[in-house]
């Protein structure tokens, strides 16, 4: 381990791995700094991506993908199931051990360094500048300096708060969640389900991806108002048992996802946050693997446009932001406006629309067409809706 590197990136998920690549990629000397003893373990989401998503950055490794999935089925409050196939994309779920240890391997083999087991504990912070993080490692004590520090730590962002960025996600925009791997299971393995309504996940969905030889993901994430009422666990297990009493469960995670809208500056003098600790997640799904690559790799390239120029300031990382906007972060804002509307619809409205939509021919449906029914109550979001799903 050097004692300076041009840059440090805490977190090896994707958001870091990606980081540490597109850097590592350019020239710049790039150390990886990892809490857990095993990159990609445990794992804390859903798993899910799109190929279109995924292909911007790479062709997939099969051992990446679990099982391919070709549709989706929405089912409402009463039931009513609405089938819509993937005319225009492929979805896969992932083995998310598998592919973030691909990822980070990636970011070694193009020069980076990575140490596991690496607790971070401070920023070292001198003139008004991040130049380096205080970390455990193995039970010692290691100041580490660099110019840049990118923070991709997750939703509990220890990194942000201690540069004193704002990270603080509002009880409205935070997801309670839970999931299990489960397994003796009949569904089909090309088809993602989603559940809505009260007596599912309020305020949130229900999922199950598939996940291959009669196993799948069944998590589900509700509105952190409505968790003090019922936990999220109580939910998921009432639906286990109700519908699937001789799975197995093997393991499970939980935790909190925050969906509300990017944050608008995650960046300092010396320091840019990335991913979950940027909040850059789809703020209707709850899904951030393929926005957290695309603002690592984004941010991985202005910090090695900043090493040349020898610019660490904030004025400088300002490019990242307004890149990430202009890829992806205005789609998440219209996307929280839309989340907003449908958070505000009953058990009967989403009945209604299901039953709608259904009256569709299978062939003319889309994910954009359920949109558009479900902001019949807030018709002036047609536009954003248009806008995002234009080509689905």
């Amino acid at each position: 381990m050097k004692e300076k590197y041009d840059i440090i990136v805490v977190g090896s998920g994707p958001t870091g791995s990606m980081a540490a690549l597109e850097a590592a990629k350019a020239g710049c000397t790039v150390c990886i700094l990892e809490k857990t003893k095993e990159v990609g373990s445990p794992v804390r989401c859903g798993e899910a991506v799109g190929y279109s998503g995924l292909t911007q950055f790479m062709q997939p490794k099969k051992e990446w993908i679990a099982s391919t999935i070709k549709s989706i089925q929405l089912v409402s409050p009463n039931n009513t199931s609405v089938d819509i196939n993937f005319n225009l994309e492929t979805g896969y779920i992932l083995n998310r051990n598998v592919f973030d240890s691909d990822l980070s391997k990636m970011a070694v083999d193009a020069g980076a360094e990575i140490y596991t087991r690496a607790y971070v504990e401070g920023l070292i912070i001198s003139d008004g500048f991040i130049k380096g993080v205080h970390f455990n490692f193995h039970g010692k004590k290691i100041k580490l300096l660099s110019n840049i520090v990118i923070g991709a730590d997750g939703i509990d962002s220890r990194i942000g708060r201690w540069a004193g960025l704002k990270t603080f996600v509002k009880m409205r925009d935070m997801e309670s969640c839970i999931q299990y791997y489960v397994e003796n299971l009949d569904v089909d393995q090309e088809q993602m389900r989603m559940y809505v309504g009260s007596k599912f996940a309020p305020g949130g969905y229900l999922w199950i991806f598939p996940k291959g030889n009669k196993a799948a993901n069944i998590g589900l994430g509700i509105s952190g108002k409505y968790s003090k009422e019922k936990s999220a666990k109580r939910y998921l297990d009432d639906f286990i048992n109700n519908n699937f009493p001789n799975a197995l469960i093997v393991s499970s995670v939980c935790g909190g996802v925050p969906c509300p809208k990017p944050m608008s500056s995650p960046i300092e003098n010396g320091l840019m946050l990335a991913g979950d600790a940027a909040h850059q997640i789809n703020p209707m799904t709850g899904g951030g693997i393929i926005s957290g690559m695309k603002a690592g790799m984004i941010a991985g390239g202005v910090a090695s446009e900043a090493i040349k120029k020898k610019d660490f300031s904030k004025k400088f990382f300002e490019k990242y932001p307004r890149k990430m906007f202009k890829d992806f972060g205005k789609n998440y804002e219209r996307f929280y406006k839309i989340k907003t509307a449908v958070n505000q619809l009953n058990d009967n409205d989403l009945n209604m629309i299901a039953e709608s939509v259904i009256t569709t021919p299978i062939n003319k449906r889309s994910i954009g067409t359920v949109f558009k029914k479900a902001i019949f109550k807030k018709p002036s979001l047609l536009i954003d809706v248009i806008k995002l799903f234009s080509g689905f």
